[in-house]
């Protein structure tokens, strides 16, 4: 007797282990959670860190360098409390509304006051200040402040929009990170200079200290002249290539963005965007 129940409780012990690897094939690991649509865009976007003193706003940490691809966004300064939000559906810029547009220029009035507007003009640099997905409106909202720096205003006022990007109704929900940069992109895309910041204060250093080693030849024996360098040639980047192919022709990238089976590598001067591991798109 004993025997048989023993032989019974095997066989259920064997069909309950079969069952629970026809249902979860994959193990545990299949279970962990893929980041969110928000987590991603955090990811690509460094927001922009803002402080203020007795002389007015400042930027205390830089952000993701953006580049205004379209004019038509009204902003506000920085220290106004009330931006307007800008419109961006398929491919068109949308002003807050009509009244506001009628002010430009003229200054408006909220609650009693005159108020200073802005418009973005395309090539602007700015920074995101803000970066929220709202899957239920099918909406991505970014805020941006502008780079005066970048822009060369002075004196500087930092200011400010709020764009709501508009997708199709029930798309944003099934939407990848990638596609949602693009669209972004058409709008505010990631500026080259992104990097050429730092570049150029170290070319400047470099050229300061040929200057004073220039003065210090001049005090002794004349310096000989140098033998003119050999102009590299230039790289030729196509599409279909690796990014090992790509590191071999250009060196590492300033920085290596990776969005599921698209991956971008920006240089100074260059974009260059993957698709499953190939050369898609050079900008």
């Amino acid at each position: 007797m004993s025997r048989k129940i023993n032989s019974a409780f095997i066989g259920f012990s064997v069909a309950a282990a079969i069952l629970a690897a026809t249902i979860f094939p994959l193990g545990p690991s299949a279970w962990a959670q893929a980041p969110t649509l928000q987590e991603q865009l955090a990811a690509q976007y460094k927001l922009v860190k803002m402080g203020s003193d007795t002389s007015g706003y400042s930027v205390t940490e830089e952000g993701t360098l953006l580049a205004v691809q379209k004019g038509g966004l009204l902003g506000v300064p920085y220290s106004d409390t009330t931006p307007f939000s800008n419109h961006y559906e398929n491919g068109t810029v949308k002003a807050p509304n009509a009244l506001m547009s009628k002010g430009l220029g003229l200054g408006l009035k909220k609650f009693g006051k005159e108020q200073t507007t802005k418009l973005f003009a395309k090539g602007d640099k700015v920074y995101p200040n803000k970066v929220e997905v709202n899957v239920a409106k099918d909406q991505v909202t970014v805020g941006i402040v502008a780079c005066d720096t970048c822009n060369k205003t002075d004196p500087p006022t930092y200011n400010k929009a709020i764009v709501v990007f508009q997708f199709p109704k029930g798309s944003l929900a099934n939407a990848s990170a990638g596609s949602v940069e693009d669209t972004i992109g058409q709008l505010l895309a990631i500026s080259s200079d992104d990097q050429q910041g730092q570049g150029g204060q170290q070319q400047g250093g470099d050229q300061g200290g040929q200057q004073q080693g220039g003065q210090d030849q001049q005090a002794g024996a004349p310096a000989q002249q140098p033998a003119p360098a050999q102009q590299p040639e230039p790289q030729t980047i196509q599409l279909g290539q690796t990014p090992d192919q790509v590191q071999a022709a250009l060196g590492k990238p300033d920085k290596d963005v990776k969005l599921g089976t698209k991956e971008i590598y920006i240089y100074k001067d260059m974009k260059i965007t993957f698709r499953d591991g190939k050369v898609a798109d050079v900008q």
